[in-house]
C-alpha cells in the first residue's frame, strides 16, 4: 500500500516533470500556447494531486470530476483532463498495494456512476476536439459503466484505450523506457522524458491531433517523430535540428497539431515509474527546480523523497 501523503507528492512530481521537458509541440517553461502557460500547469498540478491521492476513498468518478473542478479553479482552459483520468485509478490502485496487480479489480468495479461523474468532468474541462458520436456520447446519460464507455471510445482515444485494455501504453511501454531512459545516476531527467514522450508518439499516432486534424497528420506526426529518432537524436546534430523543425511543425497552425494525449501518458508513465523508483526525486540535483522552490522544494540529500506539498501555488520569483 502506498500512503495517501506519498501519493500526493508522486502525482505532483510526475505532472510537475511532464511540463518541466521541453517536449515537441507542448507547453513547457520555453513555450506556452495562446491561454496557456507552464506556470498554468504547475497550478493545476498542485490543485489534483491531493484530490487524486483519495481515489481510493472517493471513487474513480469523484476524483475525477473533483481534479478537474479544483483545476478550473487555478487555470483558464483544460491542462489535465487526460492526466486526471489516466492517474485516478492508477492511484486507486497504487492505495491498495502492487499496482499492476491492483489495477484491474479497479477497473473491473467502475459503475455507471462513475461514468456520470466522469462524463460530467469531461464537460466541465470542456477538451478540444471533443465532437459527437453516436453512442456514449458526454452529452447524454452514459448506458453503461465507465469502462464500458471506455471500451466504445478505445478506438479513437488512447486514454479510453488504457482503460479498455488494462494500461498496456503506460505500464508495459512507458515505464520500460524511462526504466533504460533514467538510471539512478542521472542528474537531470528531462531529456529522458523528452525521449519518452518521442518513443510513445513514434509508436502510437496522438489521438489527439487525429480528433482535431484527422488521422493523416496524427500519423504524419508519428512518422516525423520515427525520423528524429533514426537520426540519432539528442546525439547527433542532425537528430537535434530534425526535433527543432518537429516542434515548429507541431505548433504551426495555430497549435491544433499538440500532441496533447502523448503529454497524458507521459505523466501517467512518470506516476507508475516513480512508484517504483521514488529515490529518483531524491537524485535531482539541488537547484534544478529553483524556479519553484518557494512551492515545492526539492529534499535535501539524506532525507524523504517525499516532502509535503502545499496547498496552495505561487509563482516563482522574478529575483
Amino acid at each position: 500500500m502506498t500512503p495517501a501523503s506519498q501519493l500526493r507528492t508522486l502525482i505532483a512530481w510526475a505532472c510537475l516533470l511532464e511540463v518541466r521537458a521541453a517536449k515537441p509541440g507542448n507547453v513547457h517553461p520555453d513555450a506556452r500556447f495562446d491561454d496557456l502557460d507552464w506556470l498554468d500547469f504547475v497550478r493545476s498540478a498542485h490543485a489534483i494531486a491531493p484530490v487524486l491521492a483519495a481515489t481510493a476513498d472517493r471513487g474513480v468518478g469523484a476524483a475525477v470530476r473533483d481534479a478537474v473542478a479544483a483545476t478550473r479553479q487555478v487555470a483558464p482552459s483544460n491542462t489535465n483532463l487526460g492526466i486526471v483520468l489516466l492517474l485516478a485509478p492508477l492511484a486507486a490502485a497504487a492505495a491498495r498495494g502492487n499496482l499492476r496487480e491492483h489495477l484491474e479489480p479497479v477497473l473491473a468495479g467502475l459503475s455507471q456512476h462513475d461514468a456520470s461523474l466522469v462524463y460530467e468532468a469531461i464537460r466541465l474541462a470542456q477538451p478540444g476536439g471533443l465532437g459527437t458520436v453516436p453512442e456514449g456520447d458526454v452529452a447524454a446519460v452514459p448506458p453503461g459503466t465507465l469502462r464500458e464507455m471506455m471500451q466504445l471510445a478505445a478506438h479513437r482515444d488512447s486514454v479510453a484505450a488504457e482503460y479498455a485494455e488494462g494500461f498496456p501504453l503506460t505500464l508495459d511501454q512507458g515505464v520500460p523506457l524511462l526504466e533504460a531512459r533514467w538510471p539512478a545516476s542521472l542528474g537531470d531527467p528531462r531529456e529522458a522524458i523528452i525521449g519518452l514522450h518521442l518513443e510513445l508518439l513514434a509508436r502510437v499516432p496522438d489521438t489527439l491531433i487525429a480528433r482535431k486534424c484527422g488521422p493523416a497528420v496524427a500519423q504524419e506526426a508519428t512518422n516525423r517523430a520515427r525520423e528524429v529518432l533514426a537520426l540519432g537524436w539528442p546525439a547527433s546534430p542532425a537528430g537535434r535540428a530534425e526535433c527543432h523543425r518537429f516542434d515548429a511543425w507541431l505548433r504551426a497552425d495555430g497549435h491544433r497539431r499538440n500532441p496533447g494525449t502523448t503529454a497524458d501518458l507521459v505523466a501517467s508513465s512518470l506516476f507508475a515509474f516513480l512508484l517504483s523508483y521514488p529515490d529518483r526525486i531524491e537524485a535531482l540535483p539541488p537547484g534544478w527546480f529553483d524556479e519553484l522552490a518557494p512551492t515545492f522544494p526539492i529534499p535535501a540529500r539524506g532525507q524523504s523523497a517525499f516532502p509535503p506539498v502545499p496547498p496552495g501555488c505561487r509563482e516563482p520569483s522574478s529575483n
